[in-house]
């Protein structure tokens, strides 16, 4: 049955999102603003009917920044961005370029000031929007970027890339750590979403001036540490006893 739910679920999750961007394109075309209503909007579409269609409740934890911050967050699955931007005043992605032709998700990400990058140009590409933000040719906001570089499935081990410390260094500002859970309930593969309670958690932030080599060491220490803990809370063992 839960399987039905989640086949359900996923079904209609896409039907709206076709349904709600292009109900708000006259306004997202004119609005950056409008654009960030509508992603706003639909996030909370997918909160709501996931609650009621397969059990899972969104909870958003920790001091939640909203002046000009870096976040580098862990991720999981589609979940977390959702929970993340809606946390979020005026949040923007690091994405690969990819996502700009997804119908629908790549008008928004334009509309909003998200960061493509290609492939093996990513150092260049944070320059230019370090220069682009520092001269005023962007907006500033809360800048989220995935230290590992994509999604990571529960229990899962890849490095952190060095281009999130190298952007820490280049912003000069804090860096607030985003650890969760949601993979745990809606995995990166896969259709079935098990009930629960998906965590995204913002935690203390790291000051700037850090070597890079320190900052690494504090981020990793902190996202996957709490994320550990909060798999755990939902009868997941990271270390593969689950």
């Amino acid at each position: 049955m839960q399987y039905l739910r989640s086949v359900l679920f996923i079904a209609q999750m896409y039907a709206m999102m076709l349904v709600i961007g292009l109900a708000y394109v006259p306004y997202a075309v004119f609005s950056r603003e409008g654009a960030r209503a509508c992603c706003k909007a639909y996030s909370r579409w997918v909160f709501w009917t996931m609650r009621w269609m397969v059990g899972i409740r969104a909870e958003v934890r920790g001091d939640v920044p909203s002046g000009e911050v870096l976040i580098a967050a862990k991720h999981q699955s589609f979940l977390d961005i959702m929970m993340i931007f809606t946390a979020l005043p005026s949040a923007k992605f690091i994405m690969k370029r990819e996502i700009l032709w997804t119908p629908i998700i790549g008008f928004y990400a334009k509309r909003l000031d998200c960061v493509a990058v290609d492939r093996g140009k990513r150092g260049a590409a944070i320059r230019k929007m370090v220069e682009d933000v520092a001269e005023g040719r962007a907006n500033a906001g809360q800048l989220i970027i995935y230290s590992q570089g994509t999604r990571v499935a529960p229990g899962d081990k890849k490095p952190y890339k060095v281009g999130t410390a190298v952007l820490y260094e280049q912003f000069a500002h804090a860096c607030v750590p985003v650890a969760t859970n949601v993979g745990v309930l809606w995995p990166k593969h896969g259709i079935l979403r098990k009930p629960g309670t998906a965590v995204v958690e913002f935690l203390a932030p790291i000051p700037p001036g850090l070597t890079r080599e320190v900052f690494l060491s504090e981020l990793e220490a902190k996202v996957e540490g709490r994320s550990d803990a909060l798999m755990r809370q939902e009868g997941f063992d990271p270390d593969g006893i689950h």
